[in-house]
């Protein structure tokens, strides 16, 4: 650490101002109910006026952190929230999951449900997904015979898990910029992850924590089902349901493993390499969702609400993010970072287990994974060196546990809980259940990952 160019060359200064940050963006928003963007920039402002803090290296540190991190990955978060609207509003949702019902058979909906939330939640929010899915969730367990919790818990759990996990959504893509992780190895490995933990939340689901669940699906759904959709309405084909999420997946995942065997410099590389950017890879997904517009639709209009709603939708993440970026570049210019590394060595403590802690704690405390994936990236990042943490583990370990536990200061517990008619009890074995397994299943594919070389 250059001491011309520290934030503070004080241990006791930089550890002051690491913890307090932490603990006072956790009291903002778990006690007082603050916005996470106004929780998050108090800290960071304060820890500009404590005693040994040089201003002028703050001040540098902050801005250049904030414009490199949304330089990185600002128009990509705005692009994947607008594709989020297109898959909404489309009926791909709707095509997407029939696609996965005659995957796996009408008889295991509550595994096709889960297959779906493993898809859906790489593109849409999980709560709105979930809304989407409620009426086929109640409808399909009177068909099944079934208690809701069976029916549902799949689903929670998989929705959770991608979303907190794996790129182009918002969350996980913010905190791989924040660490510098290659996005196409984050989208490989970060789904192998969640394909084995929402395996194992399917499990908890059907065989665990549903058969004891007692309430039972809701009459007015009865008869309700999108599955045999009669209303007229044109819908988009598989293919092109698909499409707006996975080229752009495997455009980017393609740039990665291009980079790794083949010739550098090579024409073929240069191509994967401009095609898998994530900003040209996710225009083309865009592109692919714009094209799902129905023809009786005015296409204009409908493309530029979908701009608007998306950019609504990003706009917090994009800020949260570049204070994110703010707060990791402040910690590099301290002896902050050496300290906590020094305690894992000391104690021969897996490195791997830091940003998962962090990761816990800012979910538990805040109830959103959002906050929970992008604060363990932020405090993380300066420490990877030192910890000798790949980007891509320290990313995919933070995120997996963002989503332990969800219960009740979780908007997504609420709107889980309120759509399925689920007691609180039963909410918090069923869903707050689902989010822990499936959160240790996937940070345990994670550590095997990590452990192996894989990332």
């Amino acid at each position: 650490m250059d001491p011309s160019t520290a934030v503070t060359t004080n241990v006791v200064v930089a550890l002051v101002g690491l913890v307090g940050c932490v603990v006072l963006l956790m009291f903002l928003i778990a006690r007082w109910k603050w916005h996470v963007f106004l929780a998050l920039l108090l800290p960071i402002l304060l820890f500009g006026v404590l005693p040994g803090v040089q201003r002028n290296n703050f001040i540098q540190a902050f801005e250049s952190g904030f414009g490199k991190t949304l330089g990185a990955i600002g128009i990509v978060i705005v692009l994947g929230s607008i594709i989020a609207e297109a898959l909404r509003h489309t009926g791909g949702v709707q095509v997407i999951t029939r696609s996965m019902v005659r995957l796996v058979g009408s008889r295991r909906m509550p595994f096709a449900l889960t297959l779906s939330g493993f898809i859906l939640g790489i593109a849409i929010f999980s709560d709105v997904a979930f809304v989407i899915l409620n009426p086929l969730v109640h409808s399909s367990a009177h068909v099944m015979r079934v208690g809701i919790g069976t029916m549902s818990i799949g689903l929670v759990g998989a929705l959770q898990l991608t979303h907190a996990i794996v790129p182009p959504t918002p969350g996980p893509l913010a905190a791989a910029a924040l660490v510098g992780a290659d996005i196409g190895k984050t989208i490989i490995f970060g789904s192998i992850a969640c394909l084995g933990g929402a395996f194992a939340g399917w499990i908890f689901g059907q065989f665990i924590a549903g058969p004891r669940l007692k309430t039972p699906p809701a009459e007015e759904f009865k008869d309700h089902t999108f599955l045999d959709d009669d209303s007229g309405r044109a819908l988009p084909s598989t293919l092109s349901s698909y499409a707006p999420i996975a080229v752009p997946v495997l455009l980017i995942s393609a740039q990665s493993v291009g980079n790794l065997f083949l010739q550098e410099g090579s024409l073929l590389q240069e191509i994967l390499g401009f095609v898998g950017w994530p900003v040209v890879a996710l225009s083309i997904g865009l592109w692919l969702a714009f094209r799902n517009i129905g023809v009786t639709e005015n296409g204009t209009e409908t493309k530029n609400q979908w701009i608007i709603d998306g950019l609504k939708t990003s706009a917090m993440i994009l800020v949260v993010t570049g204070l994110g970026g703010s707060l990791s570049e402040i910690l590099k210019g301290t002896p902050a970072v050496g300290f906590v590394a020094d305690i894992f060595a000391s104690h021969g403590l897996p490195a791997i287990l830091l940003p998962f802690t962090i990761g816990i704690i800012g979910n538990l405390l805040t109830g959103s994974t959002t906050v929970g994936v992008i604060t363990a990236a932020s405090l993380v990042a300066p420490m990877l060196g030192a910890l000798e943490l790949s980007p891509e583990a320290a990313m995919l370990s933070g995120a997996s546990g963002s989503v332990i536990i969800k219960y009740v200061n979780s908007s997504y517990f609420w709107v889980c809980t309120s759509l399925t008619r689920m007691e609180v009890k039963e909410a918090l074995l069923g869903f707050g259940g689902v989010t822990f397994v499936g959160g240790v299943a996937s940070f345990a594919l994670v550590w095997s990952m990590w452990a192996m070389g894989w990332v």
